[in-house]
């Protein structure tokens, strides 16, 4: 049954991503079939600017998930545990980071990744910087970003500075406040998100790495065309003067943003294009809190935290997450 349900989604994944494209590339036919009246005004706006998001971010997609496929079948949670040094709890905190710079896993496929390293020992503070730096200080996200503003670097160095050093605080802050317990659910049995499926079941490796990838792509593009399709429809038709006036806040247009970040769940490879679009409206300091808050937790990353994790563990994260990534990007007006 479950089998049943996986083969579907992905069918409908598969369908959706097809039919997008399709529309694409047959744009001028289908246009000849359809009244003239319909094509007119804002759905035209929508339309163009839902695409023009979703072909720039494809390819960062792509080379997103096979890196991240590579890295979960042939890099083992040992080799990580030993990069990071154990005994010194808060020097530690620098090279987790690094190690979490070094894997472009996407934020869904990290949390697994956490837990099988907390299960193996590693202290839990040391853990959870590697699941918040891997989705947004990795080499493609990097690239990805400095391809959607490469008019403003100070969005690509603020996005990493500010990533960097807000890891590390939660990072710091955990420890203080969780210290060493485990923060784990008790489970009669191990359920692994489904990025993990036929992991120890199949010797080969190339198999493996085209069935992650695939996991992943469509679990990703699923969003991708959600955040898309909202960050047109936000720019076509709120009101353009309120959004400047919030936007350009310095309290207000972060956490505004921030929420923004947490319900749309983009992939980290994504949401740089989505929050160029909206360039126009919002203010660097509110962009950065867009790019920062939304890799290390959004909706659809609470949710894997809550089966893998104890509640109060996760509404702890998520508020130490919360107002350290706000604090932060305020606070970096002074430098911007």
């Amino acid at each position: 049954m479950k089998g049943l349900k996986k083969i579907g989604q992905d069918l409908t994944g598969l369908f959706l991503f097809i039919l997008i494209i399709g529309m694409f590339l047959a744009g001028e036919l289908i246009k000849g079939w359809v009244p003239d009246d319909v094509f007119e005004g804002s759905l035209v706006n929508v339309i163009t600017i839902f695409l023009s998001i979703l072909l720039e971010a494809i390819p960062f997609i792509l080379i997103g998930v096979f890196a991240s496929a590579l890295i979960q079948v042939f890099v083992s949670e040992s080799l990580l545990q030993r990069l990071v040094p154990k005994r010194f709890p808060y020097l530690a905190l620098l090279p987790a980071a690094f190690v979490g710079a070094l894997l472009p896993v996407c934020e869904c496929a990290i949390v697994p990744v956490a837990r099988r390293l907390i299960k193996k020992g590693m202290p839990t503070h040391l853990a959870i910087v590697i699941m918040v730096t891997a989705p947004i200080l990795n080499p493609i996200v990097l690239l990805s970003t400095y391809y959607a503003f490469q008019n403003n670097l100070t969005v690509v160095i603020g996005r990493m500075a500010i990533a960097f050093i807000a890891a590390l605080i939660i990072g710091a802050l955990l420890y203080k406040l969780f210290g060493r317990q485990n923060p784990l659910k008790q489970r009669s049995h191990d359920h692994e998100h489904h990025h993990e499926h036929d992991h120890d079941h199949s010797s080969n490796k190339l198999m493996q790495t085209l069935v992650h990838a695939s996991d992943e792509f469509f679990d990703m593009g699923k969003f991708l065309i959600i955040g898309a399709l909202l960050a047109a429809l936000f720019q076509t038709y709120i009101d353009r003067e309120a959004i400047v006036t919030l936007g350009s806040n310095n309290w207000a247009g972060p956490g505004v943003m921030m929420g923004f970040a947490y319900i749309m769940s983009l992939c980290s490879e994504a949401d740089a294009f989505v929050a160029s679009s909206l360039g126009n409206l919002f203010s660097t300091t509110s962009l950065l809190a867009f790019l920062v808050y939304g890799p290390m937790i959004d909706f659809k990353n609470t949710l894997l935290m809550l089966a893998y994790f104890k509640k109060r563990f996760v509404l702890l994260f998520m508020a130490v997450v919360t107002v350290t990534v706000y604090v932060i990007t305020v606070g970096s007006q002074i430098w911007l």
